[in-house]
Order: structure tokens, then C-alpha cells, then sequence
């Protein structure tokens, strides 16, 4: 599709543009230290001249004084929360005055949303969940609907932080699909490009001009150079035969005696969809709800079977999230399951490093 230009002052026209069409828009904005999506209706509340600077087990936010709303990696949150809800209810059991039980479906038509700033590894992210969620026998249908209703406006990443490393994985930091609108972040404005045919539609109404040569250099080099300053690295995009070829490896001991098992990296993973079901019955025994929400390979009741856990220490909770998250997600969906966001690296208490581990364990003589 052709590329056009959009003065920076012309943001809020693609805002309002969106919301006359419809659309419930969240972006992103600063919230408690952090970059977090929120509701959004004017461009003043993007976070202008913000910057992120990631380690192993820290986060923090300088603001500078440059015009522009992107110079950001991520924050803790993806798209993954506005279509795989944290927790959600299934259904509801009602229990009527002839002591009959009459099930009520819950789901609802989910309001149109339009997501501003989506990287490039975010996307990535949402086609796993996609496929995990939409692609198999039985279609996740709460999910269906908030996925029938998304509206992608990805901006292709120019600041990456120190913890990121989507060059390696493939996933960034162009977003080369899965956007209705892609921007390229100027001092200036944006390059426009669209997706899909709503995107389109969007486009036709914000009145671009034709984007310069020299503006698309400039937007080119910037993503280039985002890519080649990513240091960390992952030893191979397949690592499936290497990790199961070391299930015994010394280190997986290691790096338990610091692992926590929070659950915080499979929380902020973009990518990671563990859940359990509950019943929450009323005190009064006249209705209940079948309550979905989010868990975690790392929590004791994951593993938990008639009486028995059967991972029942970190150990062997760390093992199966790294053997199955760069390893057998290969046999399910054809790919790693990481996409090289780092989220995982800057928002563990203790500063695990996923490169480092997936590293140590894989190089060298084999432990099977």
C-alpha cells in the first residue's frame, strides 16, 4: 500500500477519526512509573518524550524533551489483556423457585476497540494467541468476539530497550503484518501505511500526503538501527532437540535457588495463555458463576491431579515453562513461543534472563 504523511499535529484526527467510526481507543499513557495502555481521546495524553530503560528485574521512565509519543520499547502489558481477559465468567447456574437449575450464557458483544501502539512483537504475540485460540476444534468464543472487534495501530519500534531482542526471533521491530494502520515515527509526524481494508478506510479520511523519499529513509534507518543495537540473543530459533536433550542440565537447579515461581514473566508474557476454571457459588446457594482467569505453570495448583503435584518444586515449574515456551511449542503451532518482547528480563523480581538461561542450557555437552 502506498505510504502517506500525517502531521504530528494530524494524531488527533486519526484519534477522532476512529472514534467517530466507532471505536473505543486505548493507548498508551504513564501511569504509577510505567507504560500502560488506558483509554484514550486526545494525543496530549500520550506519553510525549518518554523513555524506557530496561535491565534484568528493573524498570524505569526518563522523559526528555523530544516531541515524539514512541520513543519507547513496552511496558508490562500487550494486547494479550484485551482479548484473553485476566478473568472472565463463563457462565452462570441460577437456581429458580422449582428448585430447577437453569444455566445463563455470559457472553456479550464486545464493544469495538481500537488498540494505538502495538510493536511489532506484540503482533507476533497476537498470532499465537490466534492460533491457540481461534485456529483449533472448538474456538474460544469469548475470545472470537473481542478479536472480531480489534483495531491494530502499530508503530514500528525505534527505541528499543536493553532487554529486548525481537532481531533474533524474527519478530521486530518492523511490523511487517497483522495491523489495520502501521505509523512510522517522525520528528515532524507519521508515515501511514494501511493493513487491511479498514485500515483503509481510516486512511482515506485523514487527507495524507505522499510520503518523501527522504522520510522514508529516515524512518528505515531508524528501524535498522533498532535492530542492530539489540544485544541480547536466543542460540537458535528452534531449540526444541537442545532443550530436551538437557533435562538434566545442572542449570535448571541453579536457577531455581533464585526463581521465585511469582508467575511474573508468564503474567506480562504476551504470548503465554495457562488459565483455570472455579466455581464461585452465592452464600445463599441461588446462583454460581463459572469464573475463568489467568494462572501459571508456576503455581502449585497447575500441576495439581486428584492429590498429587506433580511439579512440585521450581525446578521442575522453570523446566516446563522454558522446555515448552522455546521447545514443544514447535509441535503445537510451528514456532518458539517467545517473540523477543523481554518483558519476561525486566519485570522478574530476581532479574532471571531468559537469553542467559536458554544460552547456558543449550550450549556444550548434553545432559538427558
Amino acid at each position: 500500500m502506498e505510504t502517506g504523511f500525517l502531521p504530528r499535529a494530524g494524531l488527533q484526527t486519526l484519534l477522532d477519526t476512529l472514534l467517530d467510526a466507532g471505536y473505543r481507543c486505548i493507548g498508551p499513557q504513564l501511569r504509577d512509573g510505567a507504560i500502560v495502555y488506558d483509554a484514550l481521546a486526545h494525543a496530549e495524553q500520550l506519553p510525549r518524550g518518554a523513555r524506557d530503560h530496561q535491565a534484568p528485574g528493573s524498570y524505569r521512565i526518563e522523559t526528555t524533551d523530544s516531541s515524539r509519543h514512541f520513543t519507547w520499547a513496552n511496558g508490562p502489558q500487550a494486547l494479550k489483556p484485551f482479548l484473553f481477559a485476566p478473568r472472565e465468567t463463563l457462565w452462570r447456574a441460577e437456581r429458580r423457585d422449582d428448585h430447577t437449575i437453569h444455566f445463563v450464557e455470559t457472553l456479550n458483544t464486545s464493544t469495538p476497540l481500537a488498540v494505538i501502539g502495538a510493536r511489532a512483537c506484540d503482533l507476533a504475540a497476537l498470532r499465537l494467541q490466534d492460533q491457540h485460540f481461534l485456529e483449533g476444534l472448538n474456538a474460544d468464543p469469548f475470545y472470537r468476539a473481542r478479536r472480531k472487534n480489534l483495531f491494530i495501530v502499530a508503530v514500528h519500534c525505534s527505541h528499543p530497550a536493553d532487554t529486548c531482542f525481537c532481531a533474533s526471533t524474527g519478530d521486530g521491530p518492523r511490523a511487517e503484518q497483522g495491523f489495520d494502520i502501521a505509523l512510522g515515527e517522525l520528528d515532524d509526524g507519521y508515515l501511514v501505511q494501511s493493513g487491511s481494508d479498514h485500515g483503509a478506510a481510516i486512511v482515506a479520511k485523514l487527507n495524507l500526503s505522499s510520503a518523501t523519499e527522504a522520510q522514508l529513509n529516515q524512518v528505515g534507518k531508524e528501524i535498522e538501527a533498532a535492530a542492530k543495537s539489540q544485544t541480547r540473543n536466543l542460540p537458535s530459533r528452534n531449540l526444541r532437540e537442545a532443550l530436551f536433550a538437557n533435562l538434566s542440565h545442572p542449570r535448571w537447579e541453579q536457577v531455581a535457588e533464585r526463581c521465585l515461581s511469582c508467575g511474573n514473566c508468564t503474567s506480562v508474557c504476551p504470548t503465554c495463555f495457562c488459565h483455570s476454571e472455579r466455581d464461585d457459588a452465592a452464600l445463599g446457594g441461588e446462583n454460581s458463576e463459572h469464573v475463568r482467569e489467568w494462572d501459571s505453570c508456576f503455581t502449585q495448583g497447575h500441576s495439581y491431579i486428584h492429590g498429587v503435584t506433580l511439579r512440585d518444586d521450581t525446578h521442575k515449574r522453570y523446566r516446563q515453562w522454558l522446555t515448552h515456551k522455546l521447545g514443544s511449542w514447535h509441535d503445537q503451532y510451528g514456532r518458539s513461543g517467545c517473540v523477543g518482547c523481554g518483558r519476561c528480563i525486566a519485570w522478574c523480581p530476581v532479574g532471571i534472563d531468559i537469553t542467559e538461561e536458554a544460552g547456558a542450557i543449550c550450549a556444550g555437552e548434553r545432559h538427558d
